[in-house]
């Protein structure tokens, strides 16, 4: 099935998902946050199929606004969401691809924190892991 992504589709799929990375290296401050984001955007980096195209492109066409996690998460959140429903609408299997590579990406995130993830990014997780079951 061919999908059909708009310019602001794209942007969406982009804030989504790196946003999604950077939330949790908010989250994992207490340990290193540049190695929480290196590794979930690497994760990111090897996406396959339509959402990989898309994440591959690395346009500037987003900005995060992540002057606080509250202010990235009353972003990152709905774009979560809304790229699941807009995905689901045209290719139920794409939008798999794009719920399971998030969650890829966020594990991958957790992983470079040493130890056990901290309630901090446990539940950052459960939050990113709710947006996108919500569509």
């Amino acid at each position: 099935m061919t999908i059909t992504l708009s310019a602001e589709d794209k942007s969406t799929l982009r804030t989504a998902a790196f946003g999604a990375v950077t939330l949790m290296s908010f989250a994992g401050i207490a340990g290193s946050a540049h190695k929480v984001a290196t590794d979930g955007s690497l994760a990111l980096a090897s996406a396959t199929g339509t959402v990989g195209h898309v994440l591959a492109e690395k346009k500037k066409d987003f900005k995060l606004e992540a002057k606080s996690s509250a202010a990235l998460a009353d972003q990152v959140l709905p774009a979560l969401t809304a790229s699941v429903a807009l995905l689901k609408a045209q290719d139920a299997a794409e939008a798999d691809n794009f719920r399971t590579t998030v969650l890829v990406a966020v594990e991958a995130a957790t992983r470079a924190h040493k130890g056990a993830p901290s309630p901090t990014m446990a539940e950052m997780t459960r939050k990113i892991t709710e947006a996108l079951d919500a569509a």
